[in-house]
């Protein structure tokens, strides 16, 4: 499964200095960016926030994490998340997800993509809506993440800090 949600950053987290709006390209499988080039969170409607976006098994275990400004569209995590995907049967995402270049990633792997498709597009595409109920296991996992108050609220200023809670946190709510 695939999902992205909104943990708020704290005023305090915000400060530090990066690309205004910049893509926070972090991922816990992938090496850190310079000290130099650090991006900050992006500022949304509700003021500064970061985007979360992670891949769980289907237990609802979360398998990798991603972390980009607040305002990117889903797709963007799919993007960094797509080589890092597990081989499994299928994958379940939402409307953020129908990207065609998305669905062709996971065909060329054999999975199969179980994502509703976007209102406006032209064929209308078929998915298994049975399936599509057992989404909620993901947003349980953000849920659990979110009790941690620290992933809840961002407190810290650098990214990498962050997304280190994060796994610190999955780690021991699931894996230990």
């Amino acid at each position: 499964m695939i999902e992205a949600t909104y943990p708020k950053a704290h005023r305090t987290a915000t400060s530090l200095s990066g690309k205004k709006g910049g893509v926070v390209a972090l991922s816990i499988a992938r090496q850190g960016i310079s000290a130099g080039n650090v991006p900050r969170g992006g500022r949304t409607k509700g003021g500064m926030n970061t985007k979360l976006h992670a891949i769980c098994d289907g237990q609802g275990r979360p398998l990798n994490e991603f972390v980009t400004a607040g305002q990117v569209n889903d797709h963007v995590g799919a993007r960094a998340l797509a080589s890092s995907l597990p081989k499994v049967d299928w994958l379940l995402g939402d409307r953020g997800y129908d990207v065609d270049w998305f669905r062709e990633a996971l065909k060329d792997k054999a999975t199969r993509a179980w994502i509703p498709g976007r209102k406006q597009r032209k064929k209308p595409v078929k998915y298994d809506k049975r399936r599509d109920k057992h989404r909620n296991q993901i947003e349980i996992m953000f849920g659990r993440l979110k009790d941690r108050r620290r992933v809840a609220t961002r407190y810290d200023r650098c990214p990498k800090i962050f997304l280190s809670a994060i796994a610190l946190a999955a780690l021991v709510i699931y894996w230990l």
